[in-house]
């Protein structure tokens, strides 16, 4: 079996390559390549072009930030030889707290020695999404996001706070119906919706702590618009999970599971966010493809109940 570990050097604060590389040749009887990533899109053609050339099994390391993950996962689709790895050394990683955070991911021991399972896909047209596809206030977020990422202050770890703040004074109120399994769940305006197969958004936001991500469904979670005062008043509870369980917040939020989702924008320049990809359109429809992926979950993870 090959691994080949994929590379983003712009990803997180400081570039990886040398501390993966330094920890590779220090293994023996691992056998392995490395490609560094040139351009955005660059992995996700790597990875599917790597899939073609043999029915061999191969297991892609994903050494970046969700972005990365995203790219390597979505040349990963279709492929039934293709095997999942993440070394998660961005800014966020969001995806990998699904698993209690990056630390277990960054022992390339527990990623070698660890135990593969399979998990859901989050699918719209041609573009995937391994971890969430969110819109509203949370598609301004990603804009800012993307604009300050690589900033000193307002970047890297700060990056989604910094998109929240600007949000707080643009986009409070996106105009587009969402239906869920043929529900209306909304008549006109939303502040956000978080359609996920992970839990977190934002590098520690606990958006969908109900969400399993090899179910089949997609956990479906549309606040309805607020004032600024109680957006912040509330937001505490929404970083931590608790939103669900919160009387307060009831009358504001419709939750569904959901196999599909259907997304009608009412607005000029209306987009969701994929795994942080902003995509421009006016509608958009959202499908979860069941344990369409092959992922390795590192040696020494214990779920929690």
């Amino acid at each position: 079996m090959k691994n080949i570990f994929i590379v983003n050097p712009h990803a997180g604060k400081t570039n990886a390559l040398p501390a993966i590389k330094e920890i590779l040749e220090s293994k023996q009887d691992f056998q392995y390549e490395i490609y560094v990533t040139k351009s955005k899109g660059d992995a996700t053609k790597f990875v599917a072009s790597k899939c073609e050339e043999s029915d061999e099994d191969v297991t892609f390391y994903s050494c970046g930030g969700d972005g990365t993950l995203n790219e390597v996962a979505s040349g990963c689709v279709g492929h039934k030889n293709a095997i999942l790895a993440v070394y998660p050394s961005g800014s966020g990683n969001d995806y990998v707290k699904y698993y209690g955070g990056k630390e277990l991911f960054l022992d390339l021991d527990n990623l070698i020695y660890g135990s593969e399972t399979k998990i859901d896909v989050i699918q719209t047209g041609d573009k995937y999404a391994i971890n969430a596809c969110h819109f509203g206030l949370d598609s301004a977020v990603a804009k800012t996001m993307n604009a300050v990422r690589h900033k000193k202050i307002i970047g890297g770890r700060n990056a989604y706070n910094t998109g929240v703040l600007a949000a707080l004074f643009t986009a409070l109120k996106t105009k587009c119906k969402v239906i869920g399994d043929g529900e209306e769940l909304n008549k006109d305006k939303i502040l956000l919706c978080t359609v996920a197969n992970g839990k977190y958004v934002g590098g520690s936001y606990k958006s969908s702590p109900k969400s399993i991500n090899d179910d089949g469904l997609m956990e479906v979670c549309l606040i309805r618009p607020v004032s600024i005062f109680k957006f912040i008043k509330f937001i505490k509870v929404y970083k931590s999970g608790e939103h669900l369980n919160n009387e307060k917040l009831q009358k504001y939020i419709e939750y569904r599971r959901c196999k599909k989702v259907e997304i009608i924008g009412g607005q000029k320049n209306f987009a969701i966010s994929l795994d942080g990809e902003v995509v421009d359109g006016e509608r958009f429809e959202v499908n979860v493809l069941e344990k369409a992926l092959r992922f390795i979950i590192p040696r020494g993870y214990e779920p929690k109940n």
